[in-house]
């Protein structure tokens, strides 16, 4: 089968099905696990992201779904070339992929008809459902099942961690820097499995725009910084760049000792197996021991020290 998915969760599920060498086209988030990194790409970004700031981002995106311009490209004769049998796609986020009417369109060039998976998860649950989905379009049912089952049951070993735990702080989850951006969808359930209590947001429901006297409101004990698609090494370096959004933070660790950045874009912003990851380094923010330490990639304390200025690029 030749299978053309066009979002990284999913592309993560084709590779834990051990079925990578399938892959014909992904998308240009696709980056793990990094061997599939040599499979043609098949998404242009509209929007200049990696070196462009968190407030200039937003500001793009919204002019451009305002004038109902695209934000992605779909490179149509790469896609016609790849012929796939499968195109694996999403219909939650209209910001983060190609939507299935642009794919369509396209696939009204072909002389056949592939099949379409589209994937909309907005918790865990739907997540690891998709798995089976995913699997049964591929013909890998017995390894999707396994590796569903896999899933819940790590998830149901956090949750035996905490269940009993005699205080559950108070979270606030933003996903992203300038403006702050609640966020929403699976991540207040992942807080919940995670032994802590979810106070901005709501499960199921998407992010949304907030303000530093809200979260101030929500009195956390704790605050996550997961800017959408962000690494922590990505976030800290735009924290660093001296001005308004570095002043913000500054004062935002005043006002909060326990602000920790994670590794969003490995473990939160995308709804694949790794979601699973992020509720286990979630436990072990809220719930911190020995055995669980965290690993500096995935997840960093917030100290002054971090937000010392940069010179701005």
């Amino acid at each position: 089968m030749r299978i053309c998915s066009l979002i990284p969760g999913a592309t993560e599920v084709i590779a834990a099905l051990g079925l990578e060498h399938q892959l014909v086209g992904i998308s240009h988030e696709c980056d793990f696990p990094p061997s599939i990194r040599q499979v043609p790409v098949m998404i242009e970004p509209l929007v200049e992201a990696e070196h462009t700031t968190s407030n200039a981002i937003d500001q793009r995106v919204k002019e451009l779904v305002t004038t109902g311009q695209q934000l992605y490209r779909l490179k149509e004769e790469a896609f016609r070339h790849a012929r796939p049998d499968l195109i694996l796609t999403q219909d939650l986020c209209h910001v983060c992929s190609v939507t299935p009417d642009q794919l369509t369109r396209a696939m009204h060039a072909f002389q056949y008809r592939p099949e379409m998976l589209t994937l909309s998860p907005t918790t865990l649950q739907d997540m690891i459902h998709d798995i089976e989905r995913i699997a049964r379009a591929v013909g890998a049912v017995p390894k999707g099942k396994a590796l569903a089952a896999d899933l819940q049951d790590r998830l149901d070993r956090v949750r035996h961690r905490t269940e009993n735990v005699s205080v559950r702080p108070r979270v606030v989850c933003l996903e992203w820097l300038d403006p702050l951006y609640v966020a929403g969808h699976w991540v207040p359930e992942m807080i919940d499995w995670a032994g802590g209590h979810n106070v901005l947001g709501s499960k199921d429901t998407p992010s949304y725009q907030t303000t530093w006297d809200e979260v101030a409101a929500a009195r956390p004990d704790v605050v996550i910084v997961m800017p959408c698609g962000y690494s922590v090494d990505r976030t800290l370096h735009e924290l660093r760049q001296v001005g308004p959004v570095q002043a913000a933070w500054q004062r935002a660790r005043t006002s909060w000792s326990n602000i920790y950045i994670v590794d969003a874009n490995s473990y939160f912003s995308r709804p694949g197996p790794r979601l699973i990851d992020g509720v286990e380094l979630l436990a072990a923010i809220l719930h911190p021991n020995q055995e669980h330490p965290l690993n500096r990639s995935q997840a960093v304390k917030l100290d002054t020290s971090l937000l010392a200025g940069d010179s701005a690029p």
